[in-house]
């Protein structure tokens, strides 16, 4: 817990830092983005299009925090002073309501429930699949090695860690064989990153693993951007995982950023976000856009998460607790590969 915290700590120490240096001697107002890992690519390119589009580059400034989504929750309900944050777990975003940070209807204050645009859970092997890998069942192999995030620490890690229990579900009879299922593929796991991105490099850069647990819009940029060395795979079902924003209402009154932060939401649902959305291989919500970017996108058996497994305060306490059912299956996973 003490690492864990400290952990938590030199985020907002980090961000804060980060925060400071960008208040320029031109007194330009700063909007802080506190995000999930995997979504800065997007943020690189949409800030400066909406200061652009709006005219506000002389006014506004917008400075981006990334890391695993539990983790840049709880710091900015611990102080970091964000304007803004895009998480892709509703609950996450409900650890800022029951602090007083952010609106209890914040879901009612943007179209399709504060979620712009989202994505899928799929898998990425390496070029040519030579480990063949084609479906959930794959991964329990034992000449499979499997990365993904910590689901203790990342969002995406826990879609990951439902998805594969979707498909147990739905091929396994009871629950002993579904947590068997769970168990053997938790024991080809050989390293659990704290954030999506962290075990995005884990498997492209350094070399770790046969397969990569990931967001399809990660995964999609990874196969992109390091030339052709990773293909997709798209399995029998997925989760889908949304992408949820929202006003940090007492810091934006505190700055007297309200009228930036709702701004720079609102505008994620125009057609040209929408459009830069599934550049950067996010699922637009926009029926339009969607169309126009159809074939980047397979269809796919996409699973809703609450409507699965209940809300994600049922879904917290029986998995992702203490001593909860992943902390456990880690466990013997861990213990039944040193026998």
């Amino acid at each position: 817990m003490k690492k864990y915290l400290s952990a938590v700590c030199l985020i907002i120490l980090i961000a804060l830092i980060a925060f400071t240096l960008s208040h320029k001697p031109n007194h330009k107002t700063v909007l802080l983005n506190v995000a999930y890992d995997v979504i800065r690519d997007f943020y690189q390119d949409y800030n400066p299009w909406f200061l652009q589009q709006t005219g506000l580059q002389d006014q506004l400034s917008i400075s981006q925090s990334h890391g695993g989504a539990s983790k840049q929750a709880i710091a900015v309900a611990s102080g970091l002073p964000a304007d803004v944050v895009t998480l892709t777990q509703s609950s996450d975003i409900d650890i800022l309501v029951n602090k007083g940070l952010v609106a209890t209807d914040w879901q009612q204050q943007y179209p399709n429930n504060a979620s712009p645009f989202g994505s899928v859970m799929v898998l990425l092997v390496k070029k040519g699949n030579p480990k063949h890998i084609q479906d959930w069942s794959d991964l329990a192999r034992p000449d499979v090695k499997v990365i993904l995030p910590n689901p203790k620490t990342s969002a995406n890690g826990r879609f990951a860690y439902l998805t594969l229990l979707a498909y147990a579900q739905r091929h396994f009879a009871d629950a002993p064989q579904q947590q068997q299922f769970l168990q053997q593929v938790l024991a080809n796991v050989p390293i659990l990153e704290a954030g999506a991105r962290g075990a995005t490099i884990s498997f492209t850069q350094r070399q770790m693993g046969d397969v990569l647990i990931a967001p399809e819009n990660e995964a999609a940029l990874a196969s992109k951007a390091i030339g052709d060395s990773f293909d997709l795979v798209y399995p029998s079902l997925t989760l889908y995982t949304p992408v949820f924003v929202a006003e940090v209402v007492k810091n934006t009154q505190h700055n007297h950023t309200a009228h930036y932060a709702q701004q720079y939401l609102q505008t994620l649902w125009s057609p040209a976000a929408q459009q830069l959305a599934a550049k950067h291989y996010f699922r637009p919500v926009d029926q339009q856009v969607a169309k126009q970017y159809q074939a980047s996108f397979p269809a796919i058996e996409q699973l809703d998460a609450n409507q699965t497994f209940g809300s994600w305060q049922q879904i917290n306490a029986e998995h992702f607790a203490d001593n909860g059912l992943f902390d456990r299956l880690y466990i013997a996973a861990q213990a039944e590969k040193t026998r």
